[in-house]
């Protein structure tokens, strides 16, 4: 369990005091910080803005990534790399040309990331996996956290973990991620976790004694 990935969602953060909650989730050992970008268009809800990014940037000198939903995200990864993301995803189908634009993100010297939504198929994505270094599987439908875990997607990770030796990817997943579902998803070949409400946000333990349960296991 030592070597997964816990990627906390700043979304589901306390926002009277951003700052704060950086530095308690940076010394608790969190390892990436998410940050879900939203537009209103590609998913029904707006997210986390830039002055949110570079606050977050400027606290913590672990790796932040971006998830970009929202509509021709080829019109902002060089705006996101240039403030410093480490990791940028975007959504294939809400692109006109996604090989080009993860091409532009690995050309700024960033990793490049795929989101695919529970209904997107495999299929309609897999020519792009030679060009990705994180792949980032929606377990639930995109846009709001608090949802249901979606139990058809399992099959899905399965199915990418059994084409990934081929390729050099990492596999995330994001959405209702419990405790229960890092212990059952690390076991399929997943590296990367979201956390949001599911294990992380709104608990009485600390944020430190959660992770480190996590890591220690995947329960509380």
């Amino acid at each position: 369990m030592k070597n997964i990935l816990l990627c906390p969602s700043m979304m589901c953060a306390n926002f009277s005091n951003l700052k704060e909650e950086v530095r308690l989730l940076d010394n608790a050992g969190a390892d990436i910080f998410h940050m879900d970008i939203m537009d209103g268009s590609f998913v029904p809800n707006f997210g986390m803005g830039l002055q949110d990014f570079e606050l977050v940037r400027r606290v913590t000198k672990k790796t932040v990534d971006v998830h970009l939903m929202i509509e021709n995200p080829c019109n902002y990864v060089e705006k996101f790399a240039d403030m410093g993301a480490d990791i940028i995803y975007i959504h294939p189908e809400s692109d006109k040309q996604p090989a080009r634009t993860l091409d532009i993100i690995q050309n700024k010297g960033k990793k490049a990331g795929i989101a695919i939504n529970p209904s997107t198929s495999i299929e309609s994505v897999q020519e792009l996996f030679p060009l990705i270094d994180y792949l980032m599987v929606m377990t639930v439908n995109p846009g709001f956290a608090g949802q249901k875990y979606l139990d058809y997607v399992t099959s899905k990770i399965k199915k990418i973990n059994s084409l990934k030796d081929d390729f050099h990817f990492e596999i995330m997943v994001d959405g209702a991620i419990s405790p229960e579902k890092i212990q059952e998803l690390r076991l399929l070949g997943v590296k990367g976790f979201i956390l949001g409400t599911s294990a992380l946000f709104g608990k009485e333990e600390s944020y430190e004694r959660i992770l480190q349960n996590l890591k220690g296991g995947g329960s509380k």
